[in-house]
């Protein structure tokens, strides 16, 4: 991204957030570290900017963990980066699709900066994306994730992929030995954040999802592409030129209609999902992951309603079984902040809010 660029993109986003919104500013690629000189451009274009408001505006990174250094850790603890690593799990998992051009294994680069982070950087997020292929490894991810010492894990799956039945079949039984190991940890007084379980413990116990938290895919989240294009959401950017979910450019504004191509004229959701007794908990809203699986923003695929069916009906079990043996260890849950439970101390089943970040 040119400079000019990146002063049009700032421009558009100051100018069309709220008033003392909070504004999210990610950064992602390809990987983003190898532009490094760039990044602290761009960071410094932030915050010099007349409508920056340090209270307001919260820099985000997403790296694969292959390039890490001393500078690159202070710069991210000076500027208050998120910082999130790319690992889908242990050697044979990481390098089925995490290779170099040239072919070559990433994982040992990558768990050599995931235990540098952890001694730079005051919190380490890791994000792993299971495929067809990996899905099965995921209890296995796991383990290695604790073992490196990671306790805010992130859980993805790869949308785009081929997904058949008989995996859709598999996954409550994946999924339950998730739980099984989450329950364990809470157990033994070190809770993990495990995304795929604590963001639905969350929308369980509040039963259902809020709007804001819902996609808000062109309207309160953007992407923005190096030539200053405007897309819904990262995860629809080609890397082929192919521009279809473009909705315009930082130049002339977002042109939302542009999204209507790829609605279905049939309603909002598949009209199985207006009868369904799990719809307010499901993430049937998610358009980049509906348009993989059906073509459409707004039509589900039966994999994410297979994934989503069994992965709410675990997460109420984890909370009836964790509340009925420690008590009210979801409070941060509730306010929708179910990163900090992984954050407090367990003392005697209680967790000591004293322990959070302000």
């Amino acid at each position: 991204m040119s400079i000019e660029t990146a002063q049009q993109a700032l421009d558009f986003i100051f100018h069309h957030a709220p008033p003392k919104s909070n504004i999210e500013i990610g950064f992602f690629g390809g990987e983003p570290l190898l532009e490094f000189s760039l990044l602290k451009d761009i960071t410094s274009m932030i915050e010099d900017h007349p409508a920056y408001d340090p209270d307001h505006v919260r820099l985000t990174i997403t790296t694969n963990g292959t390039i890490f250094s001393d500078a690159i850790a202070a710069f991210f603890n000076e500027h208050a980066f998120k910082v999130c690593f790319s690992c889908d799990g242990p050697p044979h998992v990481q390098n089925l699709f995490r290779h170099t051009p040239a072919g070559q294994e990433t994982a040992s680069a990558v768990v050599h900066t995931l235990m540098a982070a952890q001694q730079a950087l005051p919190v380490v997020l890791v994000n792993a994306v299971y495929h067809p292929q990996t899905f099965r490894y995921l209890p296995e991810t796991l383990d290695y994730f604790s073992g490196l010492g990671l306790r805010r894990i992130f859980l993805n799956p790869d949308f785009s992929a081929n997904w058949t039945q008989a995996d859709a079949e598999a996954l409550p039984t994946v999924y339950r030995a998730l739980a099984d190991r989450y329950v364990a940890w809470y157990l033994d007084h070190d809770p993990h954040f495990i995304s795929l379980i604590d963001t639905k413990v969350a929308v369980v116990i509040r039963g259902g999802y809020h709007p804001l938290e819902r996609c808000q895919m062109g309207t309160g989240e953007l992407t923005i592409t190096p030539d200053g294009s405007l897309y819904p959401c990262e995860r629809l950017i080609s890397t082929a030129g192919n521009h279809e979910h473009c909705i315009g450019s930082v130049e002339h504004g977002v042109d939302i209609s542009r999204m209507m191509r790829r609605c279905a004229p049939d309603g909002s959701h598949n009209r199985e999902c207006s009868e369904c007794s799990l719809k307010d908990m499901c993430m049937n809203w998610c358009g980049c992951s509906n348009v993989f699986m059906t073509g459409y923003y707004n039509r589900v695929g039966p994999f994410l309603c297979a994934s989503e069916h069994a992965i709410i009906r675990i997460a109420m079990d984890v909370f009836t079984k964790l509340e009925s043996q420690l008590g009210p260890v979801f409070i941060h849950h509730l306010s929708g902040i179910p990163q900090w439970n992984s954050l407090a101390t367990a003392k005697g089943g209680q967790y000591d809010g004293d322990t959070l970040p302000a």
